[in-house]
């Protein structure tokens, strides 16, 4: 009769996984776990015991622990090898490094056809009850490509309905994983229609890469009728209590103009109905050869 063999324990191999990740990545930057103590608030012993695979230990404190370290929690649990020191090292410099400078590094890495690079690609901005969503996954039934909304695509990845991951991350941390799901679907996909959120474009670094990597349209409508979708869709926070909530729309809206008439194109959807904003999205879509990853 032969032993039976035993199953690895998979909490056993998190913990352990967890316990090289951080030892390593303390020590790849050449941080004493003193130091790393009194940026975490973590005490050394139990650093100690966390890096000896010993016990567990909670998120808030793993996520102190990540912060300390300038890494992502999701690189310290990731079943997937890090990138190497060298990687991580430039990574954390691109990190810091002005806007500017980031947007240089990414014009140097990309290639030169920018028809090439955006593919069959199609990104709509505008504030939120413009149809974004609504239009976007009608014309990709339409034209047979993944539509994909980005903020459905945080709560798949964090496992996590938004208002979670705004209460656990914050506004800073929402847009680190607004940033890094832009970076997953664009890898991803060669064709789609995204929808991203309305302040996307208010975040340069973010913005500059959709404006690099995809064919963006801007779907707009009046303010009137951005406030009216908004409510229909049974959120009526923005008038509740706040008789100035129209006047901050409009104001909101005359200061991201400048940014969403970088986008390539535009439709208005303000007093057309669906299938008539449908057919011009679809309209403006094969005009500019959009889906056609050659075109100039």
């Amino acid at each position: 009769m032969t032993d039976e063999i035993v199953p690895p324990d998979p909490a056993a191999l998190l913990i352990k996984r967890l316990a090289t990740r951080v030892r390593d990545i303390r020590k790849a930057q050449g941080l004493p776990r003193r130091l790393l103590s009194e940026k975490s608030g973590v005490s050394p012993r139990y650093l100690a015991q966390l890096e000896a695979g010993e016990g567990n230990i909670s998120i808030s404190l793993l996520q102190r622990i990540a912060t300390a370290l300038d890494v992502k929690i999701e690189t310290l649990l990731s079943e997937t090898a890090p990138w190497d020191r060298e990687v991580q090292r430039v990574a954390t410099l691109y990190r810091h490094a002005p806007r500017e400078l980031q947007q240089q590094v990414r014009g140097l890495l990309a290639p030169q056809n920018p028809a090439t690079l955006r593919a069959g690609r199609i990104c709509l901005v505008g504030l939120r009850g413009a149809g974004k969503s609504t239009l976007g996954k009608l014309a990709g039934d339409a034209l047979k490509i993944p539509f994909i909304e980005l903020n459905r695509e945080i709560e798949q990845h964090t496992g996590m309905p938004l208002s979670e991951v705004m209460a656990f991350y914050g506004q800073d941390g929402y847009r680190a994983l607004e940033a890094e799901a832009i970076t997953r679907v664009i890898g991803a996909h060669d064709k789609m229609i995204l929808a991203v959120a309305g302040g996307l474009v208010a975040e340069e670094g973010t913005f500059g890469q959709v404006l690099e990597r995809c064919h963006t349209i801007w779907v707009r409508t009046s303010p009137a009728e951005h406030m009216q979708r908004v409510r229909a869709q049974g959120d009526l926070r923005p008038m509740q209590g706040n008789p100035a909530a129209m006047e901050q729309l409009k104001l909101l809206l005359q200061t991201r103009t400048p940014l969403y008439q970088q986008a390539e194109a535009e439709i208005n959807t303000s007093n057309r109905s669906v299938s008539a904003s449908l057919n011009d999205l679809v309209k403006i879509i094969a005009s500019r050869g959009f889906l056609e990853v050659s075109a100039e």
